[in-house]
């Protein structure tokens, strides 16, 4: 890493989140953003690491959850992006391939929005039998293209990471039941190993998935004060099965149509809120198994010691069971500190002339800089137990952080009030979460520079009272605010 990109960070997270987001993308070397395309990015090596953790992460669930992994084409037939009619309103964002070399193309393909056109086309030929259900695919490691106004790394782009699962069962009832195991998966990667909290929505008819019956979001509020929605489930009901003639014979001989689901983590989001939530004012901070290396050995010493103190060094590397590097560079040791520290590697470990001599290491967390000095022969032991206190650590400050990040509003002018002063969530009473209420929405966004409905809390959706601070009709629902990415 130069010089230029370790100078450090230069203004507190506290006072201006943006800025110091960018200065770690940039400094912590997680993207280039100077490819010279809006929307498209460079994933340096230190970043896409962690984005590779992420992908492993969910990877292992689905695949516990019995889902097959496969890998379709980049483009879509134009005809299959508009089969499904509300689906169809992707095309406005849609980055089209219209030449080849120098020649028209015969026939207009897209690049993927998202996956649902191009892989229902091919159930409809994979299923034909009850036998063939519950059939539960997955595609991992890709890309997908939007033609988006406003772009930010790794919370906004033109070219983003996807993650997809596209299920196809007998019943509602399976199909429901999924829901649940994908919320779970949500519960178990995010929550549990990214250490990232959230709120889960169900959201209002007419800001769910296009051509779903119903959405759910896991949702969380970056530093901010705005909402960074990490995943998406969709019960999609019969609507693509029909839009694609997916049709099955059930045991009764009968023709029926299937209920489908599909899942997007968004691995793009969920590292924004990585960077955001967990980073402090010196760079990133990573749990334990997301950090690419998760033990930096720093060697301190003068030429005289110098080949003892290395040789040491990558003894104790050979003798770890964890991810480590030593950094022989020719930089000063407080150089080095503050590089691995901007880059969120959990455990540094100092080794002088003094460890060296006393058979020991100083073990030093990210976290809270403590320094503890160990045996050599106790290091793997000493290591696992800072580990665990920094993921700890880690859960309790984002807790935190989280806790008191909800407000109430029970008119428009309170809301527009606690906006002004407070940035996060506002629960307010509200009319209508079907078709009716998004009247109402707009005028809420229209109103209030931008805060958006989010959704209803599920699954036990919260007891509404009053009026809505909109229409003034008769609350049904007590739904969430907040501004969005």
């Amino acid at each position: 890493m130069s010089k230029e990109t370790n100078e450090g960070i230069t203004v507190k997270k506290s006072e201006d989140f943006s800025e110091w987001y960018s200065q770690v993308v940039q400094k912590a070397e997680l993207a280039d953003i100077r490819y010279g395309v809006q929307g498209f990015i460079v994933h340096s090596p230190w970043g896409f690491r962690i984005l590779r953790k992420i992908y492993e992460m969910l990877e292992h669930e689905v695949e516990l959850d019995n889902h097959e992994p496969f890998l379709f084409p980049l483009v879509i037939k134009k005809e299959n992006l508009d089969k499904e009619e509300e689906h169809a309103g992707f095309a406005p964002e849609v980055f089209w391939i219209t030449k080849s070399g120098s020649k028209k193309m015969e026939e207009e393909v897209a690049l993927r929005p998202t996956g649902e056109t191009q892989i229902y086309p091919m159930y409809s030929l994979w299923i034909r039998s009850y036998n063939d259900l519950p059939y539960k695919g997955y595609q991992s490691r890709i890309c997908t293209y939007r033609s988006e106004k406003t772009t930010r790394p790794f919370l906004r782009g033109r070219e983003f990471m996807f993650f997809e699962t596209h299920d196809v069962f007998s019943t509602h009832k399976e199909a429901l039941t999924q829901v649940e195991k994908d919320i779970k998966i949500s519960e178990d990667v995010i929550r549990k190993q990214c250490k990232i909290p959230f709120l889960l929505f169900k959201r209002p008819s007419w800001d769910k998935f296009k051509g779903a019956s119903n959405t759910f979001t896991p949702d969380t509020l970056m530093p901010d004060g705005k909402r960074n929605q990490l995943a998406s489930t969709h019960d999609l009901g019969q609507n693509f099965a029909k839009a694609f003639d997916i049709n099955f014979q059930d045991k009764d001989g009968k023709k029926k149509q299937p209920f489908q689901t599909c899942y997007g983590p968004g691995i793009w989001r969920i590292m924004a809120a990585l960077i955001g939530i967990h980073g402090d004012d010196n760079g990133l901070i990573l749990p334990f198994d997301l950090a690419p290396k998760q033990v930096v050995v720093v060697p301190i010493f003068k030429d005289k010691d110098k080949k003892s103190v290395l040789n040491y060094c990558n003894e104790l590397k050979e003798s770890l069971n964890f991810s480590c590097i030593v950094d022989d560079s020719e930089a000063t040791p407080g150089f080095k500190y503050n590089n691995w520290e901007m880059k969120g590697v959990p455990i540094r470990i100092e080794v002088g002339p003094k460890e060296v001599s006393s058979k020991t290491v100083t073990v030093v967390l990210r976290t809270n800089r403590n320094k503890i000095q160990t045996k050599l022969k106790d290091v793997n032991s000493e290591i696992k137990k800072q580990a665990d206190i920094l993921d700890k650590e880690i859960e309790n400050k984002s807790k935190t952080y989280f806790k008191d990040n909800t407000h109430d509003a029970k008119d428009l002018d309170e809301l527009k009030r606690i906006m002004k002063s407070y940035r996060g969530f506002v629960r307010v009473p509200f009319c209508s979460v079907d078709k009716d209420g998004e009247a109402c929405a707009d005028k809420l966004k229209e109103q209030t520079d931008g805060v958006n409905v989010c959704g209803t809390l599920y699954p036990k959706e919260e007891k509404a009272s009053g009026n809505c601070i909109v229409c003034n009709k008769k609350a049904k629902h007590i739904v969430y605010t907040a501004k969005s990415y």
